[in-house]
């Protein structure tokens, strides 16, 4: 049956849209086994997929029409499940970035991708939530669409073909991406931002809104030592956001650049206090030879 009944116009237009995006979506293999899905995210080579979509240093990569490269892993960053790949091309068709953060509950977005080896295949949907800073995962793309294994790397657009993300995983029936905007940072290289302590997640007590963050150890020298911090504050939230999840502090961490600034708020003893903190960078994550 056809979903956009007999308007010819919309026929056209996803047909446009679905060639669009099949001209910059690859399948990543490993050996014989058809791995999952990338986007090409530059003319000269570069390749963006998930960072579980590439267990190896090498593997091979089948961009549309066919031709098969190998590729070698430039960055990998599991902690952002984001990996570059490298093959050795020019003037490849290159995806359009898009800012997910633009996007609203509800619109129109559409993946392509390799699933079980297949493809490439589309699927349409609507998209549920857009990246926030609330909660673990206010980081993600959040979809009402239909994946499946293969699916993850491959490109989540709107409907005039930007990429707003590339397909991670599924949770509890929704699509799950990580944003463009984290892929260009993550591209971007150098240094992830740190805080500087070791903390594990709390309940807080008499029945306060959200969780907390213990804070174990505070490292010598580190962005939490020079504000202040010490071991036994919790922390209870960033921004004027109050932490809901116990993923939420290293998301934040994660997804901010160094020397960013973050309005800490914790409780020490019974005292409720506030602290600016700026985030150093720590070592570099995931760089290939």
């Amino acid at each position: 049956m056809n979903p956009l009944g007999a308007d010819p116009r919309l026929q056209a237009e996803l047909s446009e849209l679905v060639e669009s995006l099949r001209r910059v979506t690859v399948r990543v293999r490993n050996g014989s086994a058809s791995n999952g899905s990338g986007v090409v995210w530059s003319e000269d080579g570069l390749v963006v997929t998930n960072a579980h979509v590439v267990p190896a240093p090498r593997v091979t990569v089948e961009l549309d029409g066919g031709r098969v490269l190998p590729a070698r892993v430039v960055r990998r960053d599991p902690g952002r499940d984001l990996c570059a790949l490298r093959v050795n091309a020019t003037g490849l068709p290159a995806a359009v970035p898009g800012d997910a953060r633009a996007a609203r509950p509800g619109d129109l977005v559409v993946a392509l991708g390799h699933p079980f080896g297949l493809g490439p295949a589309l699927s349409v949907g609507v998209l549920h939530a857009a990246p926030s800073e609330t909660g673990a995962a206010g980081r993600w793309i959040r979809a009402d669409l239909r994946l499946a294994p293969g699916n993850s790397g491959g490109p989540l657009a709107d409907v005039r073909g930007r990429v707003l993300g590339l397909n991670a995983m599924i949770v509890r029936g929704l699509a799950f991406a990580v944003p463009s905007a984290a892929v260009a940072r993550f591209l971007r290289g150098g240094a992830p931002a740190v805080l500087g302590v070791t903390a594990r997640p709390v309940r807080l007590p008499r029945g306060a809104p959200g969780l907390g963050f213990l804070v174990l150890e505070v490292m010598p020298g580190s962005a939490a030592a020079a504000a202040g911090l010490a071991a036994g504050d919790v922390l209870t939230g960033a921004s004027g956001r109050r932490f809901r999840s116990p993923g939420e502090l290293g998301a934040l961490i994660r997804e901010s650049e160094p020397g960013a600034r973050l309005a800490l708020e914790l409780v020490r003893g019974f005292e409720r206090l506030a602290r600016e903190v700026v985030l150093q960078a720590g070592p570099e994550v995931g760089r290939a030879a």
